[in-house]
């Protein structure tokens, strides 16, 4: 039988890895590191140093392989998804066999955690053969975002949503809450709504030695991120940001 742990490895800083995520990594029989290419080789660089620092069992393995790009050309947003997501884990599953056949623990270091807008659990359950999974929770973009910024999360007896930039660009501000997460924006779709009355969070490499902050008024921090996020993407080749909306009277 093989056991396939997802650990949440945080967003970017070795010190917000639990006890628990180290246990499950000296466990692996296999460690899989996915490669996304030149522009983001910070993401795998991260999680070899995680394996450097913390692992001390000398029989487990440690093998990279190159994860597929997602069409985002296609038309079908859901269907481009949809079959990203059984290219992956034919990966997955075919790295696996190679290294390890069908029966062990493999590890599979996931950004942020499991759980929350990513797609490994999704992805796990497309392997050929099934396996036992087990997700060890991990500190997440949003938490990261609001501890940066000393940020209590929800106003008092408040909803809040957590979104996507693509939901936020097209169809505005949700109805019946007073604060969005955006997460996922590949732009700054936060530009899309009246800033009037707005206040903003913002966040980029949380976590990590490059992390970025602002915070303001929308109208008048609005440019300054997107100039700032412009900067930072052509420094580094790749961003990923999240941040928070508040509506105030």
């Amino acid at each position: 039988m093989m056991t396939l742990f997802l650990i949440g490895i945080g967003c970017g800083d070795p010190g917000q890895l639990t006890r628990a995520a180290i246990d499950a990594i000296n466990a692996a029989d296999l460690v899989l590191i996915p490669r996304k290419g030149t522009a983001k080789t910070d993401l795998a660089d991260l999680r070899r140093t995680i394996c450097a620092d913390v692992l001390t069992n000398n029989s487990t393995h440690i093998v990279e392989f190159d994860l597929p790009v997602r069409d985002a050309a296609q038309a079908d947003y859901r269907k481009g998804v949809d079959d990203w997501h059984d290219a992956v884990a034919a990966v997955w599953s075919r790295t696996i066999a190679d290294h390890l056949g069908g029966d062990g623990k493999v590890a599979l270091l996931i950004w942020g955690d499991p759980s929350l807008y990513d797609s490994s659990l999704r992805i796990a359950r497309r392997l050929d053969p099934l396996p036992e999974i087990e997700v060890v929770p991990g500190i997440t973009s949003i938490q990261a975002l609001c501890a940066a910024h000393t940020l209590p999360l929800n106003d008092i007896g408040e909803p809040f949503l957590v979104t996507t930039g693509r939901r936020l660009r097209e169809g505005g501000w949700p109805q019946g809450v007073d604060t969005v997460v955006v997460m996922l924006d590949g732009g700054t779709a936060f530009q899309s709504l009246d800033p009037h009355g707005l206040h903003i969070w913002w966040g980029a490499y949380l976590g990590m030695a490059d992390q970025i902050i602002l915070a303001g008024a929308l109208a008048e921090m609005g440019p300054r991120i997107v100039a700032a996020r412009q900067d930072a993407r052509e420094r580094h080749g790749w961003i990923m940001d999240s941040y928070i909306l508040k509506r105030r009277p």
